[in-house]
């Protein structure tokens, strides 16, 4: 594991300009009224701004320039540069769409035509699932399949993360679990400067996270959902798709498994009913752990459990040393969290 001060110093920079920058994004947006209004499927009681992606994206972005400017970066990318830059490129692209939703509001058709045109692009600049691993018979190039299965996954990435976005901290809380099992595997396949790139989205979500956790100050928006899903996804495909790791492919897919799974299970519930899949209900896991009796911050604990497991499943999965002992730390807490949840409901 290559751990240096490039790591640390993407992440405390991203984390401190974050915190640092969040009040005024916070006051610009109550000014303008850029605001998330309560309705009857938020548990939010009063106007909140909405604009919190402008933070994390900033102090994300800040900080990898501030790596670069110090410490020449081109020469910690060796020969991944025009992927890095296509991922970050591609996350501030759809940064953007999120953030014209948030001030202006988009359909949801308008909003998914976009994210295809988006994820096309970003393939076209070399960011592409190019193989899969299928049971007997291996590793198969997909060839033509590359560009559907690309756009799927980064538009299916950046909507699950921006479903999640349903309760005070939970969408950064869970994303930021994710990028740390995405860095520690990137360091240990030697991948240094893809994790420079995933310690600073994680230094802005855990900045993010002191003024977005229960009471929530600030939320993320689709402008912060956007971006972190969309950097989440590419990074997932240029870090560890891509990595030496035999069973590389389903990585991904354990990582972020809570959000996908909650996507997909909200998907299929709306089509079984014959609802649309974009009409917005409460049919979330979050929804129906709030329904059950939990409170919100429990309710938020307990999907922080299942997503550090599923992280710590997946660094066990890629054969990192010593990992069991994380995974058997997690598969404890999970099962604390849920004993407690289950007593909460209980009494």
């Amino acid at each position: 594991m290559l751990l240096s001060w490039y790591h640390l110093l993407a992440f405390w920079v991203a984390a401190l300009v974050v915190l640092e920058i969040v009040p005024t994004v916070q006051a610009l947006a109550l000014k303008q009224g850029w605001v998330d209004r309560p309705s009857i499927r938020k548990v939010h009681n009063q106007p909140m701004a909405r604009t919190g992606g402008i933070a994390i994206c900033g102090g994300t972005l800040l900080a990898l320039f501030t790596v670069w400017i110090l410490s020449g970066f081109s020469d910690l990318l060796s020969g991944t540069t025009n992927s890095i830059l296509a991922v970050v490129s591609g996350s501030f692209a759809f940064f953007l769409v999120g953030l014209a939703d948030d001030v202006l509001g988009l359909s949801p058709l308008t909003r998914l035509l976009i994210q295809i045109g988006v994820s096309t692009a970003v393939w076209v600049m070399g960011v592409q699932i190019e193989f899969a691993s299928i049971p007997g018979f291996g590793i198969v190039q997909l060839g033509w399949l590359s560009l559907p299965l690309t756009v799927i996954w980064f538009t299916g990435v950046v909507n699950a993360i921006n479903w999640m976005d349903g309760l005070d901290g939970l969408a950064s809380g869970v994303s930021a679990i994710a990028a740390t099992a995405i860095f520690v595997i990137c360091l240990f396949t030697n991948q240094i400067a893809i994790a420079i790139l995933i310690a600073a989205l994680a230094g802005s979500l855990i900045g993010f996270l002191y003024y977005n956790f229960n009471p929530a100050q600030i939320f993320m928006g689709d402008g912060g959902s956007y971006f972190i899903g969309s950097l989440l996804a590419g990074v997932s495909v240029i870090g560890l798709v891509k990595s030496a790791i035999a069973t590389a492919v389903l990585l991904p897919l354990l990582i972020l498994a809570v959000p996908i799974l909650d996507m997909s299970a909200v998907i299929v519930t709306r089509l079984w009913h014959r609802r649309s899949p974009f009409i917005a209900d409460k049919r979330h896991l979050h929804h129906r752990l709030l329904k059950a009796g939990l409170s919100h911050r429990t309710t938020v604990l307990v999907i922080y459990a299942l997503a550090l497991w599923a992280g710590s499943f997946a660094i066990t999965f890629a054969g990192i040393p010593n990992s069991l002992a994380i995974l058997i730390t997690a598969t404890g807490l999970l099962c604390g969290t849920t004993w407690k949840a289950w007593q909460s409901i209980r009494s």
